[in-house]
């Protein structure tokens, strides 16, 4: 193998914030440190309010799903500037309200709690500094998430720890783990979880994973249609006490048809077991604000992703003999909406009218953005210092204090101006893939191939956040670029070949790694094979974990309500119209992306083409770029394929901080903070 004595000096620059120094974060702070803004104090708050109070109703949930270690919020972001400290102080808040109404309120969350963000994925394992902040929330029930699964190491934390902490609460219907004591698989959390609320409702439980198979080999997940079969599960469903209502929490697409789901599969098991009983679903995993209806007495709601969005649901009618609260909580708005899915764009005109055992139901569900302005506003009315609690004010200092143990401020340099995903077209002075491959350019450098032309390929879902104008810290590298795939290359390569890969990749829309779909990288990410800090004894069973492009979360619907002074943000459409959408935005652009591209580097001065080249791509797609080659004509085998620079120093994760330092050095270490684009 050849490894570039060139790319280990540019790394050996940023070292301290580069090496693993045992997962912890950089060990020296070699590099410009500055407290960037952070509510965490200094940090941007929304300017644009909720629309209306939340509707109470009978039974109430607050849901968190996707957070990805994402416990400072949005630090340039205003719509998403709130922490975790101040959710801890909304819950706190919301429970109080709901005793004085005589309702009930359950907290969850669906899975996903790190691979992201600094704060949980600048330590080892993934979460075992930023699970104990997480569990200053006093959730009801959780469940959880794939990438809860792909390290062996982060697995067994959650086994070990973070289930142990939630007990019964923490729910893995079909989800087990290698147990080394007792030398069997059990489940990681408990199979299901009957309980009756503060009010008395008789509540059955489940917490149900798609049928995901990307995990690491000491995990299984039991898929859908066998779990529905399991005589624990038929029993749990046909329970010898009464049930008012089945609550499943999943990792898992909340709308039914949509791939991968397999709430359909559990919703049809329950249902024709009970026929007369409300089933209500809350979903996860595929990042988008969505509410649907299965039936008159069914419906799922999925709250988002990164700590952007909250998901407010609330319902009344629910027939319980035990019920001792109140049904319809006087003073605030009650839910109005029976589960009958609203024809046009607007919920407001001709509601429907639901029959049969389900006609008591009401609904209504919020997705709050993710800022002290909206918590606030629903919990105490007003952004006056009632809002802060002092168990709220000690999460907060606990997450300043968890960033400067991990260095996470530390600056690489100063984003001269915004770049997106999505909201620029591709080409374009807005969009990120340009300033991608320039990077790849300056910094993918073998030293001793250095002068050979080369043609560098990477995958657009490498990339899973907007670059905001503005500092560029350790903590950004987790969130722009989280994945350490390694570089590899074939040499010398006819050109005529390797300029032609490019477009086969993009072309080939039969293969499911190039937008690291639901099968893969799961609509999100994870550290990767080539961290020498990760996952040292088990390997994932079928494929590494990562990121899909972006599902369009803002682009499915807009909302027509005459306003002023709109804010970009989400703008969504689901089963009950356009009205969920807690702070009315307007709609942010959309542009297709592809799925890959190419830098090149190294070419004749002259202007002309080189007759062979480096073709350079990436490891996570390698077994892909060998067969379009044969089909060229070209008579490579994978045993051709080796890394182009050593991946123990120099991955993915890598170039955009070297980048950083080489070119965007003005106004260090004050860095202008500018807007942004609000995209999430």
């Amino acid at each position: 193998m050849y490894f570039s004595t060139v790319a280990t000096a540019l790394a050996a620059a940023v070292a301290p914030v580069l090496a693993c120094d045992n997962c912890y974060g950089p060990r020296d702070d070699a590099v410009h440190v500055r407290n960037v803004r952070r509510m965490q104090p200094g940090a941007l708050n929304a300017t644009t309010g909720p629309r209306a109070p939340l509707e109470w109703g009978q039974l109430n949930i607050i849901h968190t799903t996707d957070t990805h270690g994402w416990l400072e919020g949005h630090l340039k972001e205003q719509n998403y500037g709130a922490d975790w400290g101040d959710f801890s102080s909304f819950v706190t808040h919301m429970q109080h309200m709901a005793g004085n109404l005589a309702v009930d309120l359950l907290v969850i969350d669906t899975g996903d709690l790190h691979d992201g963000n600094g704060d949980s994925d600048a330590e080892y394992p993934d979460g075992s500094l930023s699970n104990p902040i997480f569990e200053n929330v006093a959730f009801d029930v959780l469940t959880i998430g794939n990438h809860e699964l792909y390290l062996a190491s982060v697995a067994e934390l959650t086994f070990t720890q973070f289930s142990q902490y939630y007990g019964e609460k923490y729910l893995t219907s079909n989800v087990q783990i290698f147990n080394n004591a007792t030398g069997q698989f059990e489940y990681i959390g408990q199979q299901y979880r009957y309980f009756t609320t503060a009010h008395g409702l008789r509540i059955m439980s489940f917490g149900i994973l798609y049928d995901f198979t990307g995990n690491t080999n000491i995990t299984q997940v039991i898929k859908a249609k066998t779990l529905v079969q399991e005589s624990w599960f038929l029993s749990a469903i046909s329970y010898s006490q009464p049930i008012d209502l089945f609550l499943v929490l999943g990792h898992n697409p909340a709308r039914p048809t949509a791939s991968g789901s397999t709430f359909g599969t559990i919703f049809n098991a329950i249902r024709a077991k009970n026929p007369n009983t409300p089933i209500q679903f809350f979903g996860g995993h595929t990042h988008i604000r969505d509410f649907a209806v299965l039936d008159e007495g069914s419906t799922s709601l999925e709250s988002g992703r990164y700590c952007e969005t909250l998901g407010w649901f609330s319902m009344s009618g629910i027939n319980s003999s035990t019920y001792t609260g109140v049904a319809e909580p006087r003073g605030v708005p009650n839910p109005t909406q029976p589960a009958i899915k609203v024809s046009g764009t607007t919920a407001s005109a001709g509601i429907p009218t639901a029959t049969g055992a389900f006609s008591n139901l009401l609904y209504s569900r919020r997705y709050i953005d993710w800022n002290r302005l909206s918590f606030a506003y629903h919990a105490v009315g007003s952004q006056s210092s009632t809002f802060d609690l002092h168990s709220g004010l000690r999460v907060t200092g606990d997450i300043t204090t968890l960033r400067t143990q991990l260095n996470l401020t530390a600056l690489y340099g100063c984003v001269p101006q915004s770049y997106c995903q999505t909201c620029a077209a591709f080409g374009s002075a807005e969009n990120i893939f340009p300033l991608v491959e320039t990077a790849l350019g300056l910094t993918v450098i073998n030293a001793s191939r250095a002068t050979i032309p080369r043609l560098i390929i990477v995958n657009t879902g490498g990339i899973r956040f907007d670059l905001i104008e503005g500092p560029f810290t350790y903590d950004d590298s987790f969130i722009v670029s989280p994945f350490t795939d390694g570089f590899q290359y074939i040499p010398n390569v006819p050109y005529s070949q390797a300029s032609q890969v490019l477009a086969a990749l993009n072309g080939n829309g039969g293969d499911s790694k190039r937008r690291r779909e639901l099968q893969t990288r799961d609509f999100s990410f994870s550290s990767l094979s080539g961290h020498d800090c990760i996952d040292d004894v088990y390997g994932a069973m079928d494929g590494k974990p990562g990121l899909a492009r972006r599902s369009a979360p803002l682009t499915r619907g807009k909302h027509r309500r005459q306003t002023t002074n709109l804010t970009p943000g989400y703008t969504t459409t689901d089963d009950f119209g356009t009205t969920g959408d807690d702070t009315i935005h307007s709609a942010i652009p959309y542009f297709p992306q592809p799925d890959y591209i190419q830098a090149n580097a190294s070419f004749p001065a002259t202007g002309g083409l080189p007759a062979n080249v480096d073709l350079v791509f990436l490891d996570f797609f390698a077994d892909d770029v060998v067969p379009i080659l044969q089909g060229l004509g070209a008579a490579y085998t994978l045993a051709d394929v080796t890394y182009y620079l050593d991946p123990t120093v120099f991955t993915t994760q890598t170039y955009l901080p070297l980048y950083a330092q080489m070119a965007w050095q003005a106004n260090v270490p004050n860095c202008p903070i500018g807007d942004g684009f609000l995209t999430r």
